[in-house]
């Protein structure tokens, strides 16, 4: 079952914003509180209507059998610590429905193959620290901690760790 990989548009606002609620939902319950989730996921179409633009370069949309399934962010990290040679992956959520079917690592390869597209040569990633299935994953795509930890609040105080790549190569 293989999934398409594009960039969002406008249109793409209203599944966007379902995908990441729904994400929220599930992947956060027993690490971020159901109020904070709650309140966030109010304001995710709005936040989604106004990211996707015409002009959208960093937003995909993850598509199988073409309806929309998940969401990835990819573009220039963030993080003034990391040189050129990285990319960010801003975030990859499914719908739930779609969790552990292989969608995921394939949105993941592309989001490498298009970070080498780009030029760079790694990769990094911020994850909750409490969230294990996500770490789990990124580890299984080759990703490993690099000891970099920041400390947010989302609805309480939970770290977040980042963890890096090298994408030479997509094989994992």
């Amino acid at each position: 079952m293989a999934c398409n990989v594009r960039l969002a548009v406008p249109a793409d606002a209203p599944d966007m914003a379902e995908i990441h609620v729904r994400s929220w939902e599930v992947a956060y319950k027993d690490i971020i509180p159901a109020d904070f989730i709650h309140e966030k996921n109010a304001t995710r179409l709005e936040m989604w209507r106004k990211m996707i633009t015409e002009e959208n370069a960093t937003q995909y949309v993850i598509e199988l059998d073409g309806k929309a399934v998940g969401i990835l962010g990819l573009g220039l990290p963030r993080d003034l610590d990391l040189s050129d040679d990285y990319s960010e992956l801003f975030a990859i959520y499914l719908h739930p429905d779609y969790y552990r079917q292989g969608i995921g690592t394939q949105a993941m390869r592309f989001a490498f193959d298009k970070a080498v597209r780009m030029g760079k040569t790694l990769m990094s990633v911020w994850v909750l620290a409490k969230n294990e299935n996500a770490i789990r994953f990124y580890e299984k795509c080759g990703f490993t901690a690099d000891g970099r930890t920041q400390t947010l609040n989302y609805g309480r105080e939970l770290r977040v760790i980042r963890m890096i790549k090298s994408i030479r190569r997509s094989a994992f």
